[in-house]
């Protein structure tokens, strides 16, 4: 029988192969598939998800794209033990937080710098597709990992989405994810465009990274919308590249 949390979700905007990926991804994570132990047969597979044997062995690519398992020869699919290095994804229908965690299997820690009602500053007007001077919700949040800070983040919500901030209590202590918020929410992520750039941190920003001012930091800049297009979440992270190196997947599958 599939566990609750590792069901397919037949209404979810998220392609059934990158759920099987997850799902399996989190039994890798959990030691329910040890380091070593040979995941289930593709034909398994099939049967206890309901899927088809392309999209069973689309995730197991990926699973082995993102180095958490190794194909042996007519012996099958085997459990790899992650590598330290492994980055946070850029792109994907989860955020860092959930990346990290899942990805990595290391101590992530939220904290929440200040959050509250703003006018959105210009460029987040014209990218959440609202007039100048729209009154919105700000949060600022640092994420450290292994007690390392490691990610500066500021997010920008538009106005219908205040009050689910607004009124989001773990997602403002640090507690939960903005993310799995705003999907829940109804507001699921149908695309993103994200512009990568080298820059010098500000004093504020380097503070909280425990970096020099002339530290070269990674900055994102993020929209993301719906499948029906519309904007919903603006975000600029800083991230220090030295502790939570990136990666890129390119995937050209349905």
């Amino acid at each position: 029988m599939v566990a609750a949390t590792d069901a397919i979700d037949r209404q979810s905007s998220t392609p059934y192969y990158q759920q099987l990926f997850a799902a399996l991804e989190r039994r890798l994570a959990s030691g329910t598939i040890a380091h070593g132990e040979r995941l289930p047969s593709e034909n398994e597979l099939c049967t206890e998800f309901g899927l088809s044997r392309a999209t069973v062995r689309q995730a197991l690519q990926l699973l082995e794209s993102r180095g958490l398992a190794n194909r042996v020869p007519g012996r099958g699919v085997f459990a790899s033990e992650p590598s330290a290095e492994r980055g946070w994804v850029i792109q994907g229908p989860e955020g860092f937080l959930e990346n990290a965690i899942g990805h990595q299997n290391r101590s992530v820690t939220t904290t929440v710098l200040s959050h509250g009602p703003t006018i959105l500053p210009d460029y987040a007007c014209q990218a959440l597709q609202v007039a100048q001077n729209t009154a919105g919700y700000r949060l600022t949040r640092l994420r450290s990992l292994d007690g390392v800070p490691a990610l500066y983040s500021v997010n920008y919500s538009p106005p219908d989405l205040v009050p689910v901030v607004a009124s989001a209590q773990e997602v403002l202590e640090g507690r939960a994810s903005l993310s799995e918020l705003l999907a829940n929410a109804g507001y699921t992520l149908g695309g993103a465009h994200r512009a990568i750039r080298a820059v010098a941190p500000t004093p504020e920003i380097a503070a909280a990274l425990g970096v020099t001012a002339s530290t070269p930091l990674l900055h994102i800049q993020s929209t993301s919308w719906t499948p029906g297009g519309d904007r919903y979440d603006v975000y600029d992270t800083w991230v220090r590249s030295d502790v939570i190196p990136l990666e890129v997947n390119v995937d050209t599958g349905g």
